[in-house]
Protein backbone atom coordinates (compact mmCIF):
# COMPACT_ATOMS: atom_id res chain seq x y z
CA UNK A 1 0.00 0.00 0.00
CA UNK A 2 1.30 3.35 -1.00
CA UNK A 3 2.78 5.64 1.81
CA UNK A 4 0.74 8.46 2.95
CA UNK A 5 2.55 12.10 3.20
CA UNK A 6 1.10 14.81 5.15
CA UNK A 7 0.83 17.90 3.55
CA UNK A 8 0.20 21.88 4.46
CA UNK A 9 -0.46 23.98 2.07
CA UNK A 10 -0.53 28.13 3.06
CA UNK A 11 -3.55 30.14 0.68
CA UNK A 12 -3.03 33.75 -0.13
CA UNK A 13 -5.09 35.35 2.43
CA UNK A 14 -3.16 33.04 5.54
CA UNK A 15 -5.93 29.94 5.72
CA UNK A 16 -3.69 26.90 6.32
CA UNK A 17 -4.89 23.79 4.17
CA UNK A 18 -3.95 20.38 5.87
CA UNK A 19 -3.88 17.72 3.45
CA UNK A 20 -2.53 14.41 2.72
CA UNK A 21 -1.14 12.86 -0.69
CA UNK A 22 -0.78 8.36 -1.19
CA UNK A 23 0.33 6.74 -4.26
CA UNK A 24 2.68 7.85 -7.24
CA UNK A 25 1.21 8.58 -11.21
CA UNK A 26 -1.64 10.96 -12.89
CA UNK A 27 -2.66 13.06 -10.08
CA UNK A 28 -6.59 12.84 -8.61
CA UNK A 29 -7.64 15.83 -6.02
CA UNK A 30 -10.67 15.02 -3.89
CA UNK A 31 -12.54 17.53 -2.99
CA UNK A 32 -15.23 17.16 0.17
CA UNK A 33 -18.73 18.14 0.78
CA UNK A 34 -19.69 21.16 3.62
CA UNK A 35 -19.14 20.16 6.95
CA UNK A 36 -17.48 16.57 5.67
CA UNK A 37 -13.29 16.40 5.75
CA UNK A 38 -11.12 15.03 3.11
CA UNK A 39 -11.84 11.47 4.15
CA UNK A 40 -15.09 11.46 3.00
CA UNK A 41 -15.13 11.78 -0.66
CA UNK A 42 -13.74 8.23 -1.39
CA UNK A 43 -14.67 7.10 2.20
CA UNK A 44 -11.07 5.49 2.97
CA UNK A 45 -11.29 3.40 -0.37
CA UNK A 46 -7.47 3.03 -1.69
CA UNK A 47 -8.30 1.22 -4.80
CA UNK A 48 -7.25 5.20 -6.98
CA UNK A 49 -3.20 4.45 -5.29
CA UNK A 50 -3.41 0.72 -5.96
CA UNK A 51 -4.47 1.41 -9.61
CA UNK A 52 -1.65 3.83 -10.05
CA UNK A 53 -2.49 7.56 -9.19
CA UNK A 54 -1.17 10.04 -7.25
CA UNK A 55 -4.26 10.70 -4.74
CA UNK A 56 -4.65 14.03 -3.25
CA UNK A 57 -6.88 14.90 -0.02
CA UNK A 58 -7.10 18.21 1.53
CA UNK A 59 -9.68 19.48 4.25
CA UNK A 60 -11.59 22.63 3.10
CA UNK A 61 -10.62 25.81 4.69
CA UNK A 62 -12.42 25.86 8.20
CA UNK A 63 -13.08 22.52 8.05
CA UNK A 64 -11.24 19.42 9.60
CA UNK A 65 -7.47 20.11 10.53
CA UNK A 66 -7.51 23.61 8.35
CA UNK A 67 -7.67 26.58 9.81
CA UNK A 68 -10.33 29.49 9.72
CA UNK A 69 -10.70 31.83 7.12
CA UNK A 70 -9.35 35.09 8.79
CA UNK A 71 -13.21 36.71 7.63
CA UNK A 72 -16.01 34.52 8.72
CA UNK A 73 -17.83 35.52 5.07
CA UNK A 74 -14.58 33.85 3.13
CA UNK A 75 -15.78 30.58 2.45
CA UNK A 76 -17.95 31.09 -0.74
CA UNK A 77 -17.04 29.72 -4.32
CA UNK A 78 -14.48 31.55 -5.15
CA UNK A 79 -12.20 31.54 -1.80
CA UNK A 80 -12.46 27.45 -2.45
CA UNK A 81 -11.33 27.77 -5.87
CA UNK A 82 -8.22 29.91 -4.99
CA UNK A 83 -7.37 27.53 -2.32
CA UNK A 84 -7.75 24.40 -5.16
CA UNK A 85 -5.28 26.60 -7.08
CA UNK A 86 -3.23 27.42 -4.04
CA UNK A 87 -2.86 23.29 -3.85
CA UNK A 88 -2.15 22.76 -7.05
CA UNK A 89 0.77 25.26 -7.62
CA UNK A 90 2.27 24.14 -4.19
CA UNK A 91 2.27 19.81 -5.47
CA UNK A 92 3.35 21.46 -9.16
CA UNK A 93 0.57 20.16 -10.14
CA UNK A 94 -0.33 21.23 -13.67
CA UNK A 95 -3.16 19.42 -14.72
CA UNK A 96 -5.11 17.03 -12.63
CA UNK A 97 -8.20 14.65 -12.76
CA UNK A 98 -10.63 16.29 -10.04
CA UNK A 99 -13.01 14.69 -8.03
CA UNK A 100 -15.62 16.96 -5.46
CA UNK A 101 -18.59 15.63 -3.61
CA UNK A 102 -21.57 18.61 -3.61
CA UNK A 103 -19.69 21.49 -2.11
CA UNK A 104 -16.33 19.68 -3.96
CA UNK A 105 -18.14 19.10 -6.78
CA UNK A 106 -19.21 23.05 -7.08
CA UNK A 107 -15.36 24.13 -6.19
CA UNK A 108 -14.04 21.65 -9.03
CA UNK A 109 -17.17 23.29 -11.74
CA UNK A 110 -15.69 27.01 -10.71
CA UNK A 111 -12.31 26.30 -11.03
CA UNK A 112 -13.10 23.93 -14.19
CA UNK A 113 -15.04 26.85 -15.92
CA UNK A 114 -11.90 29.46 -14.83
CA UNK A 115 -8.63 27.38 -16.02
CA UNK A 116 -9.83 24.81 -18.30
CA UNK A 117 -6.46 24.00 -19.06
CA UNK A 118 -5.34 22.71 -15.55
CA UNK A 119 -8.25 20.44 -15.38
CA UNK A 120 -8.18 16.81 -17.02
CA UNK A 121 -11.11 15.20 -16.13
CA UNK A 122 -14.32 16.02 -13.26
CA UNK A 123 -15.38 13.66 -10.99
CA UNK A 124 -18.74 15.45 -9.87
CA UNK A 125 -20.45 13.93 -6.94
CA UNK A 126 -24.15 14.04 -5.55
CA UNK A 127 -24.46 18.18 -6.96
CA UNK A 128 -26.57 20.19 -5.50
CA UNK A 129 -26.04 23.99 -6.62
CA UNK A 130 -29.18 24.66 -9.05
CA UNK A 131 -28.62 28.06 -10.57
CA UNK A 132 -32.30 28.14 -11.46
CA UNK A 133 -33.38 27.83 -7.78
CA UNK A 134 -35.74 30.55 -7.19
CA UNK A 135 -34.51 32.19 -4.08
CA UNK A 136 -37.17 33.40 -0.88
CA UNK A 137 -36.64 34.45 2.46
CA UNK A 138 -36.93 30.45 4.22
CA UNK A 139 -34.71 29.68 1.12
CA UNK A 140 -31.47 28.91 3.54
CA UNK A 141 -32.99 28.68 6.74
CA UNK A 142 -32.45 25.16 7.47
CA UNK A 143 -28.86 26.06 6.80
CA UNK A 144 -29.12 28.75 9.12
CA UNK A 145 -30.43 26.84 11.96
CA UNK A 146 -27.76 24.20 11.71
CA UNK A 147 -25.11 26.80 11.64
CA UNK A 148 -26.93 28.34 14.83
CA UNK A 149 -27.07 24.68 16.48
CA UNK A 150 -23.51 23.95 15.96
CA UNK A 151 -22.65 27.07 17.03
CA UNK A 152 -24.22 27.28 20.43
CA UNK A 153 -24.79 23.23 20.86
CA UNK A 154 -21.64 21.93 19.20
CA UNK A 155 -22.50 18.40 17.86
CA UNK A 156 -25.87 17.76 19.41
CA UNK A 157 -27.04 20.98 18.69
CA UNK A 158 -26.01 20.35 15.05
CA UNK A 159 -27.97 17.12 15.29
CA UNK A 160 -31.06 18.54 16.90
CA UNK A 161 -31.02 20.86 14.40
CA UNK A 162 -30.92 18.34 11.88
CA UNK A 163 -33.76 17.10 10.00
CA UNK A 164 -33.44 13.30 9.88
CA UNK A 165 -37.40 12.87 9.13
CA UNK A 166 -36.87 12.78 5.14
CA UNK A 167 -35.03 9.78 5.06
CA UNK A 168 -36.23 6.14 4.95
CA UNK A 169 -36.18 4.76 8.56
CA UNK A 170 -33.86 1.93 7.27
CA UNK A 171 -30.98 4.76 7.10
CA UNK A 172 -32.00 7.01 9.83
CA UNK A 173 -29.51 5.61 12.29
CA UNK A 174 -26.29 5.20 9.74
CA UNK A 175 -26.86 8.79 8.89
CA UNK A 176 -26.57 10.43 11.87
CA UNK A 177 -23.64 8.59 13.18
CA UNK A 178 -22.04 9.64 10.19
CA UNK A 179 -23.03 12.96 10.74
CA UNK A 180 -21.97 12.91 14.54
CA UNK A 181 -18.21 11.36 13.25
CA UNK A 182 -18.11 14.06 10.46
CA UNK A 183 -18.64 17.32 13.09
CA UNK A 184 -16.65 15.42 15.64
CA UNK A 185 -13.80 15.88 13.16
CA UNK A 186 -13.36 19.23 12.90
CA UNK A 187 -10.87 21.45 15.18
CA UNK A 188 -12.59 25.10 14.49
CA UNK A 189 -16.73 23.99 14.39
CA UNK A 190 -17.57 27.96 14.40
CA UNK A 191 -15.69 28.26 11.24
CA UNK A 192 -18.06 25.49 9.93
CA UNK A 193 -20.80 27.49 11.39
CA UNK A 194 -20.03 30.39 9.14
CA UNK A 195 -19.53 28.18 6.40
CA UNK A 196 -22.66 26.71 6.70
CA UNK A 197 -24.04 30.47 5.97
CA UNK A 198 -21.99 31.29 3.65
CA UNK A 199 -21.58 28.35 1.00
CA UNK A 200 -25.29 27.76 0.57
CA UNK A 201 -25.35 31.72 -0.54
CA UNK A 202 -22.43 31.11 -2.61
CA UNK A 203 -22.70 30.81 -6.44
CA UNK A 204 -20.01 28.82 -8.54
CA UNK A 205 -21.73 30.21 -11.36
CA UNK A 206 -24.37 31.58 -13.18
CA UNK A 207 -26.18 29.39 -15.41
CA UNK A 208 -26.60 26.28 -16.45
CA UNK A 209 -25.11 26.78 -19.92
CA UNK A 210 -22.39 27.55 -18.79
CA UNK A 211 -21.41 24.06 -18.78
CA UNK A 212 -21.52 23.41 -21.78
CA UNK A 213 -17.87 24.93 -21.97
CA UNK A 214 -16.39 22.23 -20.05
CA UNK A 215 -14.21 20.10 -22.83
CA UNK A 216 -13.39 16.82 -20.48
CA UNK A 217 -13.88 13.67 -19.60
CA UNK A 218 -16.67 13.63 -16.84
CA UNK A 219 -18.93 11.57 -15.42
CA UNK A 220 -22.08 13.02 -12.63
CA UNK A 221 -22.72 10.27 -9.94
CA UNK A 222 -25.81 11.28 -8.33
CA UNK A 223 -28.11 9.60 -5.92
CA UNK A 224 -31.90 8.84 -5.71
CA UNK A 225 -33.93 11.41 -3.94
CA UNK A 226 -35.31 9.06 -0.96
CA UNK A 227 -31.92 8.35 0.01
CA UNK A 228 -30.46 11.82 -0.09
CA UNK A 229 -33.01 14.39 -0.79
CA UNK A 230 -30.31 16.94 -0.15
CA UNK A 231 -28.95 16.23 -3.17
CA UNK A 232 -31.68 15.76 -6.03
CA UNK A 233 -31.63 13.38 -8.73
CA UNK A 234 -32.81 16.18 -11.26
CA UNK A 235 -29.47 18.25 -10.30
CA UNK A 236 -26.98 15.45 -11.09
CA UNK A 237 -29.37 14.98 -14.49
CA UNK A 238 -29.39 18.51 -15.25
CA UNK A 239 -25.49 18.49 -14.95
CA UNK A 240 -24.92 15.40 -17.36
CA UNK A 241 -26.95 16.52 -20.17
CA UNK A 242 -25.15 19.87 -19.82
CA UNK A 243 -21.94 19.14 -20.00
CA UNK A 244 -20.62 17.48 -23.26
CA UNK A 245 -20.36 13.80 -23.12
CA UNK A 246 -20.45 13.15 -19.13
CA UNK A 247 -21.67 10.07 -18.07
CA UNK A 248 -24.96 10.07 -15.45
CA UNK A 249 -23.97 7.06 -12.95
CA UNK A 250 -27.28 6.19 -10.01
CA UNK A 251 -27.36 3.45 -7.36
CA UNK A 252 -30.01 0.73 -8.70
CA UNK A 253 -33.54 1.46 -7.46
CA UNK A 254 -33.78 0.11 -3.39
CA UNK A 255 -29.67 0.49 -3.19
CA UNK A 256 -27.83 2.87 -0.75
CA UNK A 257 -26.49 5.73 -3.06
CA UNK A 258 -23.26 4.61 -4.75
CA UNK A 259 -21.61 7.83 -3.84
CA UNK A 260 -21.69 6.37 0.20
CA UNK A 261 -19.48 3.42 -1.40
CA UNK A 262 -15.96 4.60 -1.73
CA UNK A 263 -15.23 1.07 -3.44
CA UNK A 264 -18.39 2.21 -6.19
CA UNK A 265 -17.38 4.98 -6.35
CA UNK A 266 -13.83 4.83 -6.70
CA UNK A 267 -14.27 2.81 -9.84
CA UNK A 268 -16.51 5.15 -11.54
CA UNK A 269 -13.31 7.71 -11.28
CA UNK A 270 -11.00 4.84 -12.66
CA UNK A 271 -13.61 4.54 -15.66
CA UNK A 272 -13.56 8.49 -15.80
CA UNK A 273 -9.57 8.08 -15.74
CA UNK A 274 -9.00 5.37 -17.88
CA UNK A 275 -10.95 7.78 -20.43
CA UNK A 276 -8.63 10.56 -19.95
Amino acid sequence: MPDTAELSILTDDGVRLAGEQAGTGPPIVLLHGLTATRGYVVMGSRALERAGHRVVAYDARGHGRSTAAPDPGAYGYECLARDLEALLDTLGLERAVLAGASMGAHTAIRFALRHPERVAGLGLITPSFDPDLHITPTTFAEWDALARGLREGGVEGFVDAYDFSELPARWRDTVEKVVRQRLAAHEHPDAVAAALEVVPRSRPFEDIDELAGIQVPAVVIASRNEADPGHPLAVGQRYAQAIPGARLRVEDPGQSPMAWQGGQLSKALLELVASV
